[in-house]
This record gives structure tokens, sequence and C-alpha cells, in this order.
């Protein structure tokens, strides 16, 4: 995308992302959705959006909200803010939108987007992701792809402290 400026138009809110899958699927446009923390963006996060991409037309990237990551990650994260990460996010070529949420869980945007494939990284089983069975049960499936190695957030910030993670 040459147009940076429109780069921030594709954080979108619960609501306008409800209406934009609904446009998508009107017009028999494949859907994905994948989330994460996406703190301190690295190549195994670039990895794991672009095989989510490659699952549809349309890709959606569910993204933690600053106070759920404090929760799931603990009060020294995030590094960077839901705005900064959002930015960073929507200016990447293979994500078509973000959406901030507030839950521990995507489950409540899940279900107001209804992908077509609900794509996850890491060693999950699909009862163990949020939303699997709501997208099964709508005709739709999930992925698990798998984690590239030696890449995580965790241990950057931990290397940027000069210690390894224990």
């Amino acid at each position: 995308m040459k147009r940076a400026d429109l780069i921030p138009s594709r954080i979108l809110t619960l609501d306008q992302a409800a209406r934009k899958a609904g446009a998508l699927r009107l017009s028999g446009k494949k859907i994905a959705f994948t989330n994460g923390v996406f703190d301190i963006l690295h190549q195994g996060h670039i990895f794991s959006l672009s095989e989510a991409a490659k699952t549809a037309d349309f890709l959606f990237v569910g993204l933690n909200a600053d106070a759920s990551v404090k929760r799931l990650k603990g009060e020294s994260r995030p590094v960077n803010s839901q705005e900064s990460r959002a930015i960073l996010l929507a200016s990447l070529l293979m994500v078509d939108a973000v959406v901030i949420f507030e839950e521990d869980t995507p489950l409540n945007l899940i279900t107001a987007i209804m992908p077509d494939v609900l794509v996850k990284g890491g060693d999950y089983t699909i009862d163990q992701v949020a939303g699997a069975k709501e997208v099964i049960g709508n005709g739709g499936h999930v992925i698990i792809n798998p984690i590239l190695e030696g890449f995580s957030s965790t241990t950057l910030i931990e290397k940027m402290k000069g210690h390894r993670p224990g």
C-alpha cells in the first residue's frame, strides 16, 4: 500500500468490523480471522500473519487491548501501546483490518465477524481455540499454524534486558 494516510482507516471498531464482514460475505469473499498481542513485531508474527492471509480473501486481526495484555502477561506488558501495535499491524500488506478487543479472548469479536476460517498459531488444539466451536458450527473451519521457532516477544524483551528467559 502506497497510501500511508489510509492505514488508520484499517483499524475498526467491533461494529465496523461486523458490518465489513457482512458486506464481504454478501460479495462472496472468504473471511479469515486471527488474533494476538503482537507486542514487539518480529519475523514469527510476519510468518503467522502471512499464513493466515493465505486462507482467505480478507484477513481480520484481533488485537488484545492493553488492559487485556496486562491481565494475560503481567504488569510489565505490553511494551508498546495498543495504538502503536494497531498502527503497525494495519500497515502490513497481508492485514486487511485490525480490531482491538478488551476481553481476554476474542470470542465476542469472532462471533460478530463469524469468519469462514479461524487461524491460530501455536501448539493449541482446536478445542482450546476461542471461537472454534462457533466457527465450526457455522460451517467454517479452524487452522492451527505452526509457530516459527526461535521468535517470541518475551524472548526479545528478555534479551533487551540482558538476560535469557528461564
